[in-house]
């Protein structure tokens, strides 16, 4: 088949700004979920959420009188957050990290505690730079010597909000600025934007259906941050033959870094990874993004850095093995209340995920599956 001809609409930017700031630390998306859910409300399609909490699209195309390629198309709901671990006599919370925030991001930063229905705002405190010593100034507060301030004056008032156990996250406003208003400012980009990506690839395949017999299922999961366990299940249950992972990856396309170390470009398209700390992905899956997005006039870029890791970790590793690729949108400032990513790159991860899948039948007659 001739590479399946598209016409790519603009980004939903209302989705990604719902999305992003929706409440949804690991072990927490159930808001996030119910967003997700009410886009897909009205359409024809096939969901269901499992006992981990992943929500599930299936769509299936064409037809075939054997079994059908299985390709899951995932993306993470969950972002990292914060969890309280002590509430002090003062009325202030302790705390620890939910995922992989750096210390250096935190204090003074605004945040959001409670769970779906309930939320407290406060702001991660420490000692005034006027208040600390010549070392101290040096260097990041530990997060054990940080507090977060919810405005209380004791440990009982406190209670009356929150608990031990309870859960938060970054409270930041989402931004728009630089030329044409093209770049985003935002907690959560990752993976709102992914999540965002499959919603809009749901909508489009609907719209016009590929002309692959094929089954895509589209895996909004839970608790990446923390250890990848709803990939894990969903891979299992579905047992895919193929799966793309919709993320973001950090870069460090800053002043004076080598080229090496910047990992991607911002503004120059999706990154598609060789490898990364979890995973080696398939090198025929990765051809054939590259020569998709070549064919179809998409900007892509490789990832030329070893680090990190997503989803694919656990998926690749399921039952007899997933051949897996990775599509990123290269963010900045990652893991942060100020996640940074260009608009033309998160449509090009979104184009290029819906050309793959149109155009899917040219990596299945290369190799068998």
């Amino acid at each position: 088949m001739e590479n399946q001809k598209i016409r790519f609409a603009p980004a939903d930017i209302e989705l990604i700004r719902t999305l992003s700031g929706g409440f949804g630390p690991s072990g927490c998306e159930d808001e996030i979920r119910g967003l997700i859910e009410a886009e897909l409300r009205d359409l024809p399609i096939e969901s269901y959420t499992d006992r981990m909490g992943n929500l599930i699209v299936k769509m299936s195309f064409g037809k075939t009188d054997a079994r059908p390629v299985r390709l899951m198309v995932s993306a993470h709901m969950d972002e990292v957050g914060f969890m309280v671990t002590d509430i002090t006599e003062e009325g202030y919370l302790r705390f620890d990290t939910v995922g992989g925030i750096h210390e250096s991001v935190l204090a003074g930063r605004k945040v959001t505690f409670g769970d779906e229905i309930n939320r407290v705002r406060g702001v991660i405190c420490s000692k005034a730079v006027h208040h600390k010593t010549k070392e101290e100034r040096t260097k990041a507060t530990p997060i054990e010597k940080l507090y977060v301030d919810i405005g209380t004056s004791s440990r009982e008032e406190s209670e009356k909000y929150l608990a031990v156990g309870s859960f938060g996250t970054f409270d930041s406003e989402f931004v728009r600025f630089g030329q044409n208003e093209r770049m985003l400012k935002s907690k959560a980009l990752d993976d709102r934007m992914g999540c965002a990506a499959m919603i809009e690839v749901i909508r489009s395949l609907l719209r016009e259906n590929p002309l692959v017999a094929m089954e895509v299922y589209f895996c909004f999961t839970v608790r990446e941050e923390i250890g990848l366990s709803g990939a894990k299940t969903a891979a299992h249950a579905i047992a895919p033959d193929f799966a793309l992972v919709l993320e973001t990856t950090a870069v460090g396309d800053i002043a004076d870094a080598k080229p090496a170390e910047r990992v991607a470009d911002v503004g120059k398209g999706g990154a598609i990874s060789l490898m990364d700390r979890s995973t080696i992905y398939d090198r025929a899956f990765v051809s054939f993004l590259l020569q998709t997005a070549k064919d179809s006039g998409i900007a892509a870029q490789v990832k030329r850095y070893v680090s990190g890791g997503n989803d694919a970790g656990s998926i690749h590793k399921t039952r007899e093995g997933v051949r897996t690729a990775a599509l990123s949108v290269p963010t900045r400032y990652l893991h942060s209340p100020a996640c940074v990513a260009s608009l033309d790159d998160y449509e090009a991860l979104r184009n290029l995920t819906e050309a793959a899948i149109r155009n899917f039948d040219k990596l299945l007659s290369e190799e068998s599956v």
